[in-house]
This record gives structure tokens, C-alpha cells and sequence, in this order.
């Protein structure tokens, strides 16, 4: 990437003598999940395996187009969990997530995902689309649809029918933008308390899924934080992997680059506590830590009931000055009170004890924090309702205050919204 002579950072101009060396890193991420509709005949259909039976060769070409590269892989039984060069790429049998930071070209990936869905693996219909993001710190540095997010919905809109578009708090402050595609069949219900709905519409191109019963709660909190505390940041800062020897070539210090990268990203990880933000037994960690500064982790969690089923977390950090940055992202449930959620294990975190800990690890000085859960056809009722009081709870009690609270109702979501600073 070239170097900027300028850029602006809420609203100021930053010098290159201000902002050091290097250009400033955009942080936050350019979250997109599509949901693939199984195949009811096939060998696939008797496998089960779908997207995770295609090679990684054929990810990482997908992944040039978007401008970063796999640095390593984590498999579950459920899933795969792909570290990139810029976050992270999930593959469920019919499930894929891609988050990449950056000026990284996320959604120019997306034609490529359905042309390889399609030819590796028979998957032709998708029947849900989920594309967010925080606000940029550094627009004017993206570039193609993630210019301006009417070209990025302009871009979805494109290619999928049914879409909605919404931005969720201030806009002249931080706020989350979502799009959202759910040509789920589900029941007539009226929601309780409403402050939006939409029923997207079919059409022809977009075929409507019918939801089984029994399908499992889908659940995705984000923690996405800035301004992070001196005394946090400086643990994300590594000594260099390489040194000159005598005669002026460079030698390595630790062995291999990527050996030490990750060796030194998860003793970081042990002691910060990041290990053990769920039960470590239950944790298969793979981390790596940029030289000079900078980590990203991912984690497959694996309850002993298997019925609960795998699910992820993902740590991300930037931890230069004026552009601080840190997020995680979990689709593993934390029950919201003890009533909630009750059929999780014990030794899971609630989502009170998760907040605070990763907020005690990045002690960031600004956050927001969204929950964006399934209403339906989910037999255990939405930790929705009490989210937002936990949010506080956790928060305030360590001096934050909240300068947002939003919560909406869609057809088969609800999403809990809300921002705090120090």
C-alpha cells in the first residue's frame, strides 16, 4: 500500500511526521456471513462436509482478490478456522464468514465464494446474506465499494434480492452499518414491543428456505473497542524476529518467522488471560503475533455436549497510538441471566463475565457493543430482552458511561446496540 502525505482522524488532518513511519491501519473490520441452503441429494448431501470439503488452494484465491493471505488454519469438527494476514475466514459445512480489516476488498470476494459454492460443491442458493461493519476511522483510504456504504449496498443489492440496509447510531459518531438478506420461511408471529420489522420479499432469484424446527439459536456478539489504554497497547508490541549478525545480513532470532510469531502470540495470550476467556480444555487457540506490533487470534470451542455444537471466537488488535483498535466477535451463547440460555455448560462465561473480560484486557477508552441473535424458530427465549441491562452492569461499575442504546426487531433477529466511553 502507498503512503498517504495526509490523512484524517476524526475529522483532523494527520501529518506523516505525526503518524509515524508507516500509514495509519484501519482497524475495523468488514464482517460478511452467508448461509448456503444444504443440497437434498448428492454425494455432498451424504457427506455433509459442503464448503470445508473445498481445498485450501481454492480459499486462498478467493482470498488474493480480497487482498490478504492465510497464515495458518485451526479445524474443528464443525468447522475450519482460517488466520489471515488481515482476520479471519470461518467455513461451516454451509456457512462462511469472512472478516477482513484494512483496505482489504472484502465484498469483491463474494462473487468468487458463490462461483466456488456452486462448482466445488453443488451449494447454488443462498438464503441468508449478513454484511456489517463499524464506521471507518480512515475512509478516504478504501477503496472500490468500500468507499461509501451506499456503493456497498448498491453492491449486495446486485446480487441478492430481499435486501435491507440500516446504520445503527450516531452518524456523526461511531456507528455500526448492517445489511441483511433472510429469505427464511418462518411462522406468523406479531413481535412484542416492535421498534422496526421487515419481512423481506421473494422473487424469483431468491428461493425461500424452510427453517427446521430444531435449528440451533443463531448468535454473534461483538465487542469492537478504540482508544485503548497505554498499559494494554504496549503488550501488542514485539521485538523484532529478525537481527543483523555482524557482517550487516539478517539472521533470525527465534527460528522460523511464522514459529515465532505464533510461539510468542500464545504465551501472550496465557498471560493476558486471553486463553482462558473460555474454559481452555474446551479451547483449540491459534494465534500469531505481527512484527512490529499487532495480534490476531482465533478459537474453536468445543463443548463436551455435542449438541450445543462448535462455535468461534476471534480477537483482532491494532495497538498503534491514534488508532488503537481491538475486537472480538463470538458466536458462542453467554446467557444474559440465569434463566436464559440455561442449557449452556456451567463453566461458560455469561455474558456479564465475558464483556468484563475482555473489556479488562484491552481497557479500551471508547466501545460498542452489538448482540444480534435469532428470535426464531429457537425454543429458549432471546438473551435480547436483558442484553442491554447487562451491558450496562458490566460496563459502569469500571467508570464507562453509555452514550447509545438501540435496540431493534427484525423478521427472525433482534440486535442489541450500545456505545460507552470513559
Amino acid at each position: 500500500m502507498s503512503m498517504e502525505n495526509e490523512v484524517t482522524l476524526n475529522g483532523e488532518q494527520i501529518s506523516d511526521e505525526q503518524s509515524g513511519i508507516n500509514p495509519p491501519f484501519e482497524g475495523p473490520e468488514k464482517l460478511l456471513e452467508i448461509w448456503f441452503d444444504p443440497p437434498k441429494t448428492g454425494t455432498d448431501a451424504s457427506t455433509g462436509l459442503g464448503l470445508r470439503s473445498v481445498s485450501r488452494e481454492k480459499w486462498e484465491e478467493m482470498l488474493d482478490i480480497v487482498r490478504c493471505k492465510v497464515l495458518s488454519v485451526i479445524r474443528g469438527q464443525e468447522l475450519d478456522a482460517y488466520l489471515l494476514s488481515e482476520s479471519s475466514l470461518f467455513i461451516y459445512p454451509y456457512k462462511l464468514i469472512l472478516k477482513t480489516c484494512g483496505t482489504t476488498l472484502n465484498l469483491l470476494g463474494l462473487p468468487r465464494i458463490l462461483e466456488i459454492a456452486r462448482e466445488e460443491c453443488a451449494l447454488g442458493s443462498v438464503h441468508k446474506c449478513f454484511y456489517s461493519r463499524k464506521s471507518f476511522m480512515f475512509p478516504e483510504r478504501q477503496s472500490g465499494p468500500h468507499r461509501d456504504w451506499k456503493e456497498e449496498v448498491q453492491y449486495l443489492d446486485n446480487l441478492f434480492s430481499g435486501g435491507a440496509a440500516y446504520t445503527v447510531g450516531k452518524m456523526n459518531g461511531d456507528h455500526w452499518l448492517l445489511w441483511l438478506m433472510d429469505n427464511t420461511k418462518r411462522a406468523e408471529s406479531a413481535p412484542s414491543s416492535p421498534l422496526l420489522s421487515f419481512t423481506p420479499v421473494p422473487t424469483a432469484s431468491s428461493a425461500v428456505q424452510e427453517v427446521p424446527a430444531d435449528e440451533p439459536i443463531d448468535y454473534t456478539l461483538e465487542i469492537l473497542m478504540s482508544n485503548l489504554s497505554p498499559n494494554s497497547r504496549q503488550n501488542f508490541f514485539f521485538p523484532p524476529v529478525h537481527s543483523p549478525d555482524s557482517d550487516g545480513s539478517v539472521v533470525h532470532t527465534n527460528g522460523d518467522v511464522a514459529t515465532t510469531a505464533q510461539s510468542r502470540a500464545l504465551e501472550l495470550s496465557d498471560r493476558l488471560g486471553i486463553s482462558s476467556i473460555f474454559p481452555p480444555s474446551l479451547t483449540q487457540l491459534d494465534a500469531y503475533a505481527f512484527d512490529p506490533c499487532g495480534y490476531s487470534g482465533n478459537a474453536v470451542i468445543s463443548p463436551k455436549n455435542a449438541s450445543l455444537g462448535e462455535g468461534y471466537w476471534t480477537i483482532h488488535v491494532t495497538p498503534e497510538e491514534g488508532w488503537s483498535y481491538a475486537s472480538f466477535e463470538c458466536n458462542v451463547p453467554a446467557s444474559a441471566s440465569s434463566e436464559e440460555l440455561s442449557h449452556l455448560p456451567s463453566s461458560f462465561p455469561s455474558l456479564h463475565q465475558l464483556i468484563q473480560r475482555v473489556v479488562d484486557i484491552f481497557q479500551p477508552g471508547n466501545l460498542s457493543l452489538t448482540l444480534f441473535v435469532s428470535n426464531e424458530p429457537s425454543t429458549h427465549d432471546s438473551p435480547i430482552e436483558n442484553a442491554q441491562s447487562v451491558f450496562r452492569k458490566a460496563l459502569m461499575p469500571k467508570g464507562y458511561k453509555r452514550t447509545d442504546k438501540i435496540t431493534y426487531e427484525f423478521s427472525g433477529y433482534d440486535l442489541a446496540f450500545a456505545s460507552f466511553t470513559l
